[in-house]
């Protein structure tokens, strides 16, 4: 299982050079640099001459349509650059100002926040950032949130019920659910999660409890969906994830004996984390990646995020007057930890911690 990189180590990895992406990454177009711009009307260039290149933290099988409508629609030619939100930020920050990347689209706010503290994002203006609740931005203006994803405990309802859930995700290091509880230790999300854990409850706080759901043998996986399923088939009663994987499950087969548990109170298990989008303050094409970015936040892609198909979507919009995905609780009903989303970007220090406790 290939275990999350953080910003530092990677950058340390990537030495003086200008490093290329992991080979299994794909890319669409020509995401070279800065001197091959004179060149672009010959490999693919709209006919107007504009073009961005993407760093792309979303995986293709999520965003490839929708980019190929902004491109049908704006007649901007996209250069699309996909891989790991973590490494492609690290990548941005080791080009510098020889970067190629004119827009930086990531998974989560974490990778956001340490392009912004690097100072390598361009501000957003402020009718762009009003578009999204100040909560789900940047309070500095250097990136915007672009779909919200909630934090839940799954259960099983054939034993279960929602009364049987506790107050608190922190409440699971009870006795009574010894061997009950899925986690996924170096899934991304969780690394989150356990980043805003640290931020509410303190470096102490973040460890027992991590030292106590170990010892209370929880269950690891490899990810959300591996979760998901081991809660369907009765392995667990319980598994820490993000919202929209069940709702994929349901998709396909609305009997699925599972529900989402949304946790209350500010708990820290009720984490709404984002992706979202930067300009990247080296872009020669500012303009154009404002387009872009507006376009991530129009009503088309906000809806498309929602719920495209069966297999992805059913995130949250954020921008005002779009309604919440089916059978969820609209965002205003979700009362998240007091935690900055752009202070999720210290993951150096997560996974430092869960290497610590042994669950890295």
């Amino acid at each position: 299982m290939r275990k999350f990189i953080t910003l530092a180590a990677l950058v340390l990895a990537l030495g003086g050079g200008a490093a290329a992406c992991d080979d299994n990454n794909t890319t669409s177009g020509d995401a070279g640099d800065k001197s091959g711009d004179e060149d672009k009307d010959s490999s693919g260039t709209a006919a107007d001459g504009r073009s961005l290149t993407i760093y792309s933290g979303r995986e293709e099988e999520l965003v490839a349509d929708i980019f190929e409508q902004f491109e049908e629609e704006s007649g901007i030619t996209l250069n699309v650059r996909y891989g790991d939100s973590a490494e492609l930020a690290a990548q941005i920050l080791e080009e510098g100002d020889n970067s190629p990347a004119d827009v930086y689209f990531a998974q989560d706010a974490g990778s956001l926040g340490a392009v912004e503290a690097a100072g390598a994002f361009a501000s957003l203006p402020d009718d762009i950032l009003n578009l999204v609740p100040a909560r789900f931005r940047s309070t500095s203006g250097g990136w915007i949130g672009t779909s919200g994803r909630a934090r839940v405990a799954v259960f099983n309802t054939e034993a279960l019920t929602e009364a049987d859930m506790p107050a608190s995700i922190l409440d699971f290091t009870d006795p009574a659910w010894k061997g009950k509880v899925g986690w996924a230790p170096t899934n991304g999300s969780f690394q989150s999660f356990v980043t805003a854990l640290r931020k509410v409850e303190g470096e102490d706080g973040a460890r027992e409890w991590l030292e106590a759901m170990k010892a209370n043998d929880a269950q690891v996986y490899d990810g959300n969906s591996a979760i998901v399923q081991a809660v369907i088939d009765g392995e667990i009663e319980v598994g820490f994830v993000n919202h929209y994987y069940l709702l994929r499950f349901l998709a396909e087969d609305p009997a699925t004996p599972a529900a989402n548990h949304f946790f209350a109170g500010g708990d820290p298990g009720s984490l709404v984390n984002t992706a979202g989008v930067g300009i990247v303050k080296a872009s020669g094409e500012p303009e154009a990646a404002e387009t872009f970015v507006r376009f991530l936040l129009s009503e088309t892609a906000q809806t498309y995020f929602a719920g495209h198909t069966e297999e992805d979507g059913f995130e949250y919009p954020l921008t005002e007057g779009l309604e919440s995905p089916e059978s969820l609780p609209a965002l205003t009903e979700i009362e998240q930890p007091d935690v900055d989303l752009g202070d999720l970007r210290d993951l150096e220090g997560t996974l430092a911690l869960l290497q610590e406790v042994g669950l890295v």
